[in-house]
């Protein structure tokens, strides 16, 4: 990946020996069994039930089939599910406030206001601009080498020279391409860690991952910024037809998996005998050189956007999806890179799709197709399944899957239904889905800045951690998108890098994101490191943690570089920022 200035700043770099490593080493026992089912905590007895009107706060839950949790667990593990987990004094003010009254505004995002949000995202003027405006302020660089008159080496030499410089790169009458991927990296963290919606951050995330475009083919660089922003985002709670409908007719899906170069292998010998003119006022765009058709999106868009693997389709569905959505292609690529749909690629004969017979219709043959796929039981399934595995855990319970594949269907794809039926389920609320799912490292890292209350002002930064430990931010290459599954994200070495994350955070460390530990903990632990070890657990992890992580902790407790002290010497003042990173990067906080 190209680095640009804010990137060039050497990452901090910990030294993964002595204490970090045998913490790490020492924990991938509690990694790898669900601590509900094996382990002891160290906890303070439960609290009465959410829905216990005689012990608990009568109305905390309102309808909320809790009854496993107490309210405070309750609300951490709402926080961490349907966002990126608490702020601090978040749990308290949902406490005065009902949790059922949170999430339902969380359900209804355009009723919140996001000012803060929107006030740190101004400083990065790409995420407004549409594609054809960032080929133009952000060109590629065989156009910029053209603007300049230089050969393509010769200006890439010119960028070095000036990356070397500070501000350099600003002397150019244009800005360099890879600050495109920059702001779209460092948006998606401030958004995580600052926006009040919360679950659209989310699902808009979990959408992104679905629909999932590699950033770094050609010329989708330029196509993402308005494909998250104008296809995604808008549909993370709304109708899932609307949502596949926008991501088909998106530039940088259609580049992505190639629809936009596929066409009717017949086109261009009809096209001699007949060709076609364009109409007065109309100008058609280049045709380009002869082509066939190209099946990625029409596989894809079955196998993995809306049926499943497991769908029920054909190798001859493919063909004939593929064929349907001949002439749904880009205007111009790099000049007006806009959805276009040329007639004259177009494949106008009858299609069978799953059956169905799609009559031939133009541009309505695809829309077809979108329908009849959206319709389908094996499409509320497997948009169900994939929904449950998020928010719920890596195989959840069958029941509560069918429960949201049939609020899919009744609400005819509403997203917002099959959200509000897995929330409104008890397998939602179960101790056993309790920080049962392993945050991916975007989430780590996300929810350790909020956690911290960490004040972002560099937050490419913390992008450069997020790569780091595993997840770098829209270059997953496939089409399948990241893993959502535990086994992807927990390796010894990965415990590591999570592990000198949290360290290097909580000791600031990290360079323009700035933490105060005292105004969370207090100054009060002096020279006592069980005190502060209890302190940094009630606060981090609402004092929950298995027999094994509080014996490994409690071991490092006498590490000089936590006492401030070496051999037998008196004890000065405790290192809670080291105390604080060490169970931070416990099994126990890495999970949501």
């Amino acid at each position: 990946m190209n680095l640009n200035v804010r990137e060039r700043a050497r990452m901090p770099s910990v030294v993964a020996a002595g204490i970090l490593a045998a913490v790490a080493l020492a924990m991938p026992l509690a990694w790898a069994v669900p601590r509900s089912a094996t382990t002891e905590l160290h906890a303070a007895p439960a609290a009465p039930s959410a829905n216990d009107k005689s012990g608990g706060r009568a109305g905390f839950a309102g309808k909320l089939p809790i009854s496993e949790l107490n309210e405070e667990e309750a609300i951490l593990h709402a926080l961490n599910r349907l966002g990126f987990g608490p702020r601090p004094g978040q749990v308290e003010q949902i406490e005065k406030t009902g949790l059922e009254i949170c999430i339902q505004a969380q359900l209804h995002p355009e009723n919140i206001n996001d000012t803060e949000v929107n006030a740190r995202l101004a400083q990065f003027p790409a995420l407004g601009l549409s594609a054809a405006q960032l080929l133009d302020q952000y060109p590629p660089q065989d156009v910029a080498a053209k603007r300049l008159g230089m050969k393509v080496e010769d200006y890439q030499k010119r960028l070095q020279d000036l990356a070397k410089q500070p501000g350099g790169a600003n002397s150019l009458p244009f800005k360099d391409q890879n600050e495109i991927v920059n702001e779209l990296m460092e948006g998606k963290i401030i958004r995580a860690i600052y926006s009040e919606r919360q679950l659209s951050e989310q699902l808009s995330d979990f959408w992104f991952n679905h629909f999932n475009i590699f950033v770094y083919k050609d010329t989708d660089r330029w196509y993402l910024i308005p494909y998250e922003r104008d296809a995604i985002r808008p549909h993370v709670l709304g109708k899932f037809r609307d949502l596949l409908e926008a991501t088909a007719k998106s530039p940088a899906m259609m580049f992505y998996l190639d629809n936009s170069s596929s066409a009717d292998p017949h086109a261009f010998d009809r096209l001699k005998q007949h060709p076609v003119h364009a109409r007065p006022g109309e100008k058609l765009p280049p045709l380009g050189g002869k082509r066939g058709l190209n099946e990625n999106y029409g596989r894809e868009l079955m196998e993995l956007h809306t049926l499943g693997v497991d769908g029920g389709y054909k190798q001859e569905d493919v063909i004939e999806v593929a064929r349907a959505f001949t002439g749904w292609t880009i205007e111009s690529p790099r000049e007006n890179p806009a959805f276009y749909f040329d007639q004259r690629i177009h494949d106008p004969n009858a299609k069978r799709v799953l059956g169905k017979k799609i009559k031939g219709g133009g541009i309505k043959d695809g829309e077809e197709v979108l329908d009849l796929l959206v319709k389908n039981k094996h499409t509320a399934s497997h948009i169900a399944l994939q929904m449950a595995e998020h928010f719920v855990s890596d195989d959840p319970p069958p029941a509560l899957v069918a429960r949201m594949a049939k609020a899919f269907e009744k609400s005819k794809g509403d997203i917002r239904a099959v959200m509000s039926a897995m929330i409104y389920s008890p397998e939602f609320w179960t101790r056993a889905a309790f920080r049962a799912k392993v945050k991916t490292p975007f989430e780590l890292v996300a929810s350790t800045a909020r956690a911290l209350g960490a004040d972002v002002d560099q937050p490419m930064q913390l992008a450069q951690w997020v790569n780091r430990i595993g997840e770098p931010l829209y270059q997953c290459l496939p089409p399948t998108g990241y893993s959502d599954k535990a086994a992807a994200w927990v390796s010894t070495g990965a415990l590591l890098n999570r592990l000198n994350f949290s360290v290097a955070l909580t000791g600031n460390k990290v360079r323009g994101v700035p933490v105060d530990i005292d105004s969370l903990l207090g100054t009060d632990v002096g020279a006592n490191p069980k005190l502060a070890l209890d302190r940094v657990e009630t606060e981090f992890l609402a004092g929950q943690v298995s027999d094994s992580t509080r014996e490994t902790l409690e071991k490092e407790m006498v590490e000089p570089r936590v006492l401030g002290a070496k051999l037998d010497d008196p004890v000065k003042q405790v290192n809670v920022a080291l105390i604080t990173g060490l169970v931070l990067g416990s099994p126990e906080f890495q999970k949501r």
